[in-house]
């Protein structure tokens, strides 16, 4: 009788509640979280704030000093273009560390790359830019150098002013990462054979940038 009364007799230990604390990784977790949430938001509410815009770009003058045609495949050129670039942002500056430019013709090169110095946009601003480009001979195809012979015939000349490199966007002491940018600018001038000179623009819409 004895032994079934101490075996119906539960165990001090068996019903007692058992807490289950919270460690220090289930803390720790906690913070990181929270933390990680922070700077989400805030990086949402910096951009909400100081979106950035895309650079504008726009041809307002051009001269042409040498086209040499010649000595096919090869075609020698000098040109210089006067660029307004509008920087619309009124919270963030604009850095160009690399600016490169060159000239096409019929989606083919005219002139060799040329680097720009660096570029610094102040916000919300308009700066000129009017890069020389040429110089060197390079190689054009056949069917290309007869068109632009034909077009200089007509006097009337399709070309394309190419702008790449890098830029960065600044807010106070804070600045961005750097973004490719590549900007295309079409222009038709008025060129007759053997003129060297200010030519005329006859056509020049804004330019195409792409971040």
């Amino acid at each position: 009788m004895a032994d079934e009364q101490a075996l119906e007799k539960p165990h001090p230990k068996m019903n007692k509640p058992q807490h289950i604390g919270k460690g220090p990784g289930r803390v720790l977790g906690t913070c990181i979280t929270i933390f990680l949430l922070l700077i989400g938001v805030t990086a949402l509410t910096l951009w909400l704030v100081y979106r950035p815009h895309k650079p504008q770009f726009k041809v307002v003058g051009a001269a042409i000093y040498e086209l040499n045609t010649s000595t096919p495949p090869l075609i020698s050129t000098t040109m210089q273009f006067t660029v307004l670039t509008r920087n619309p942002n009124k919270r963030l500056s604009i850095y160009y560390d690399k600016l490169s430019t060159f000239v096409s013709y019929r989606n083919e090169p005219i002139t060799p790359q040329v680097m720009l110095p660096p570029l610094y946009h102040r916000k919300h601003s308009t700066i000129a830019v009017s890069p020389v480009v040429g110089g060197t001979p390079v190689p054009l195809s056949l069917d290309v150098a007869n068109g632009l012979v034909t077009d200089e015939t007509y006097g009337v000349v399709g070309l394309r002013l190419v702008f790449f490199g890098r830029l960065r966007w600044k807010a106070g002491a804070i600045k961005t990462k750097h973004y490719g940018v590549y900007v295309k600018c079409d222009v038709l001038v008025g060129l007759k054979k053997g003129f060297v000179g200010q030519v005329p623009l006859l056509g020049s819409p804004g330019c195409k940038v792409d971040i």
